[in-house]
């Protein structure tokens, strides 16, 4: 193994994942005991969970508030007339409550019909696939199939809540859906969960952020200027060399080490110099 190899399993071995937890996404599921819930949970907070932590944190709060204790059983006997009203008010950027609300129905409807969001994956994944997205486009467009009428007045599906699950075939990096996938399949090792055993590790794709995009960069991952899914592809191959098996287990360390200001956008001589990574970076 390289000194990059050797480098980032270093990082990746000393970050002290479990003291992150309280500043990531991945805390709400982590409320839950059961698999179903934690899965469920684990769905509605990615689909939120873009921008500032600070910002999509609150509204996160008011939801999981409202489906509590179980958003497993809310959610499968979500009934728009009576359960609708409850998110008047909950909005957050582009999603409008009805965008909330219309998205709340769908996912109603497809753990209605599988049984839960893994057991729908089940079924799409096929061991023929080289990586997780075949299958995920095949649930996103499933997904959609759902009729919104109840919503919006008309089978209708407006940009805020497309927004919410974009669809991979458009070339975005679909960084909130691989993000779910990871904490779903990776073995449980107190960050994710490993709820999903029927899907290989090294199927998964990077959750590729703007963080995770600009550290990559400077460790020589990919020289890519997009943050889309062609980059993530990219470094996740480029990861395979030093983990075949688990190639996105860097993710969660390195994309804190952006979101905590450790590796600040302007480069700092004091952080830097701190960094397990300094000597491998070619900033």
């Amino acid at each position: 193994m390289d000194l990059l190899g050797q480098t980032l399993e270093t990082f990746y071995r000393q970050h002290d994942s479990k003291v992150r937890i309280d500043h990531d996404p991945v805390a709400f599921p982590h409320r839950y005991r059961s698999p179903v819930d934690i899965e469920t949970a684990a769905f509605v907070a990615t689909c939120l969970a873009y921008g500032r932590v600070g910002l999509f944190w609150p509204v996160l709060e008011r939801m999981f508030r409202i489906m509590d204790p179980s958003p497993y059983t809310f959610v499968l006997e979500f009934d728009v007339r009576r359960d609708g009203p409850l998110f008047s008010g909950i909005s957050y950027r582009m999603n409008r409550t009805s965008d909330i609300v219309a998205f709340l129905l769908l996912l109603s409807r497809m753990i209605r019909d599988h049984g839960s969001i893994g057991g729908f994956f089940k079924k799409a994944f096929r061991k023929s696939d080289l990586n997780i997205l075949r299958a995920l486009s095949r649930f996103v467009k499933v997904f959609y199939a759902g009729n919104t009428e109840a919503v919006y007045g008309d089978r209708t599906y407006p940009f805020g809540l497309c927004q919410m699950l974009p669809f991979p075939d458009k070339g975005g990096a679909c960084k909130r859906a691989n993000l779910f996938l990871r904490w779903m399949v990776r073995k449980d090792d107190g960050v994710d969960f490993g709820l999903w055993g029927f899907i290989p590790t090294d199927r998964l794709v990077m959750p590729l952020d703007t963080h995770v995009a600009r550290i990559a960069r400077h460790l020589g991952l990919t020289e890519r200027k997009t943050t889309d899914i062609k980059t993530a592809l990219e470094i996740t191959d480029r990861l395979k060399r030093y983990d075949p098996i688990d190639p996105v287990k860097y993710d969660f360390a390195l994309c804190h080490l952006g979101i905590s200001g450790r590796c600040p956008r302007q480069r700092s001589r004091i952080s830097c110099l701190s960094c397990t990574l300094r000597d491998v970076c070619v900033r």
